[in-house]
């Protein structure tokens, strides 16, 4: 199964940009008749039949439409600190897109060494690994948020802040599965105290993820694949 991505898609006939006709026929080697799929990041899966294999315009015609196609029953948010090296943020947002995701937010705080990201390179990344992973919902990438702004956001549903210190419960005995839930990760210096106190009087919880210590993307794709496990239970 070849699955692209492609925002646009309309019914009928689609014309595939450039970049993914040139993966389509150069890459792949499809031909005229092939079967390919397209999603939308929106939940739709559109099966469909290569009719035009022009590198640079490939042409397919849509022959089904499946909607919601993957649809889970609960979401997942995470509030990831940016990593020192950018190479290990992207590693995080591939894993956690295959494993499943719904949107990111990169956060700055107190003891973040990286206060920028380049928001279209990690869309990019996530991008393929949708495709990758044959999902049809694309998760979205929020711009990045300094952590005090960000805890004071609305949010409807489980809200933890994994932290190092102290003895906090480990995660998987607090969530509760089929609800929606959001979780903090720190940098590599962790949260500080005051923002450990701060997220707290907001109603976050402190969770453990286990007795190792771990690297603030480690981390992160450890609580995420904790709760789609728990909700596959």
């Amino acid at each position: 199964m070849h699955l692209f991505y492609c925002s646009d898609i309309t019914t009928g006939n689609y014309t595939l940009n450039e970049e993914e006709s040139k993966h389509c026929i150069r890459v792949l080697r499809l031909k005229i008749g092939d079967i390919i799929y397209l999603t939308d990041g929106n939940g739709n899966l559109h099966k469909t039949e290569l009719v035009d294999d022009h590198p640079k315009r490939s042409t397919v015609k849509i022959l089904e439409t499946k909607k919601e196609y993957g649809k889970r029953f609960f979401s997942v948010h995470m509030a990831v600190a940016p990593t020192k090296s950018i190479d290990r943020y992207e590693w995080f947002l591939e894993k956690a897109t295959e494993i499943g995701i719904d949107r990111i937010t990169p956060i700055i705080c107190e003891h973040s060494e990286r206060k920028e990201v380049k928001i279209n390179r990690l869309e990019k990344v996530i991008i393929s690994a949708l495709k990758q992973s044959l999902k049809a919902y694309l998760p979205k990438l929020s711009e990045t948020v300094k952590f005090n702004h960000f805890i004071n956001q609305p949010f409807e549903g489980q809200k933890f802040i994994a932290y190092c210190e102290g003895k906090p419960q480990l995660l998987k005995k607090l969530y509760t599965p089929k609800t929606d839930v959001l979780i903090l990760i720190g940098p590599e210096g962790d949260f500080s105290p005051d923002e450990v106190e701060q997220a707290i009087k907001k109603g976050f919880i402190p969770v453990s993820l286990g007795s190792s210590r771990l690297r603030t993307e480690t981390a992160a794709i450890a609580a995420c694949h904790a709760i789609n496990l728990l909700n596959d239970e």
